[in-house]
């Protein structure tokens, strides 16, 4: 954003982030996120502490002390966030949407990082991996979207080596988990502080994994996820619990192509939504499934879950794309429900896509796992304050900002920042 947009917009981001006022024991501490926070959407090339120190005339130094050392309580800040969500964009149709992104890092030195499959490079990679959880309100006009959580994924290696762990300000309690059960904890989390989801949703990296649906199914959330096609479950109950080929489970691509639960039923032609190229059309079929239940920790077994889940099989109409899925929703619900809710998925990478542009989400260069968390917390409310707007201003409600109800402006090239801050100055955004 240029320096007037952001000035336009001081009133509404010195409003919203007042509301944290209360997790900072000390006034600077406080100044000097409200600064952060302005300066992660500011016009700057990279969005971190040394380009925004250098462009805001602040010692670098300062900045980095105040993501890793200076006391303010951003797990607070955190759930205040998730309360706000749920007290003002509340939707009977919510989503969450669960994804791992990963940023490239040169060096050994950030928390997490190692050589690991990275999604924004499309290999395996030196990178830092996050787990997050995205919500949106899935309104199909003007959609709201926010990230509830952003937790590191810590992986099996440093795990290991606790000294290691110690230099780079991880906990000692912080343990290796899987993907899944970082998401799984986000969810309870979020639900704890108010926020509730119709539908949640993910990639085959977690659909793959069965202790996903069981942990949802716990949780009381309906999911529906993409799975690959050597997916093992069920069509039927076997006539024994055997290891035997017969009785064992078989892969989800076999299944729909060779089961009469699949091979008995037509195709159904369903239009999901509409995108910029037209609208979304793609063949579909379901069918009820038992899912590989292993949690038998006594049992070198495979058995089928008492419960089934639906197992989809969907088709594009132009490009013959197959995908499998999985959900966890009741046998009332329709098929294109449960297709509508799998297909919002893009949402959560248009938003990584925005934050790394507008508000340097993946423009940290920390040496603490404090700092990338809390870097990583700025730049989420960050995109939270400019969701509000966007979509205040997409419905044309009055506001208290100078560019409320207005038509764009030129950008301007004046810097955003107009004075450094230090300790007992007065507000650190611009004025």
């Amino acid at each position: 954003m240029t320096a007037d947009q952001i000035r336009s917009l001081q009133p509404a981001l010195v409003a919203l982030l007042q509301k944290f006022r209360p997790f900072f024991k000390r006034n600077v501490t406080f100044r000097y996120f409200l600064f952060y926070i302005a300066c992660l959407m500011a016009e700057i090339k990279r969005k971190s502490i040394e380009p925004i120190a250098l462009a805001a005339g602040v010692p670098v130094r300062t900045l980095q002390e105040f993501l890793a050392f200076f006391v303010w309580d951003d797990e607070r800040i955190n759930d205040a966030l998730h309360r706000m969500v749920a007290d003002e964009y509340d939707a009977p149709h919510a989503i969450g949407i669960l994804d791992a992104s990963g940023h490239p890092k040169s060096g050994d030195k950030t928390p997490g990082v190692q050589r690991q499959w990275c999604g924004r490079s499309g290999k395996v990679d030196n990178c830092v991996v996050g787990q997050h959880l995205l919500y949106t309100d899935n309104d199909p006009k003007n959609p709201f979207c926010c990230v509830l959580a952003s937790d590191l994924f810590l992986p099996k290696s440093w795990a290991a080596d606790r000294d290691r762990c110690r230099e780079a300000g991880i906990p000692d309690e912080l343990e290796h988990r899987t993907k899944s059960q970082i998401a799984l904890d986000q969810l309870a989390h979020a639900l704890g502080n108010g926020v509730r989801f119709e539908w949640v949703t993910f990639d085959e990296d977690y659909g793959q994994n069965p202790r996903l649906w069981f942990g949802l199914d716990e949780l009381g959330l309906w999911g529906v996820g993409e799975v690959r096609k050597n997916f093992l479950c069920w069509a039927t109950l076997p006539a024994y619990q055997s290891g035997q080929r017969p009785f064992a489970a078989k892969r989800v691509d076999n299944i729909c192509r060779l089961s009469p639960a699949f091979r008995n039923k037509k195709w159904r032609r369903l239009t999901i939504k509409d995108e910029t190229r037209g609208p979304l059309v793609v063949e579909a079929k379901a069918a009820r499934v038992h899912l590989v239940d292993a949690t038998d920790p006594d049992s070198n077994k495979s058995r089928p879950t008492d419960r089934q889940y639906w197992l989809i099989i969907t088709r594009h109409s132009q490009t013959g794309e197959i995908k499998y899925f999985v959900s966890n929703a009741p046998a009332s619900v329709s098929l294109s429900c449960m297709l509508g809710a799998a297909f919002v998925r893009d949402q959560i990478e248009r938003w990584f896509r925005t934050a790394k542009q507008e508000t340097g989400f993946g423009a940290f260069e920390v040496r603490t796992y404090t700092s990338l968390i809390r870097h990583w917390l700025c730049s989420r409310l960050a995109m939270y304050f400019l969701a509000t707007q966007t979509k205040r201003l997409r419905e044309k409600k009055p506001g208290h900002h100078d560019g409320a109800g207005r038509g764009r402006r030129e950008p301007s090239r004046e810097p955003m920042v107009e004075s450094s801050v230090a300790d007992g100055r007065e507000a650190c955004i611009p004025a």
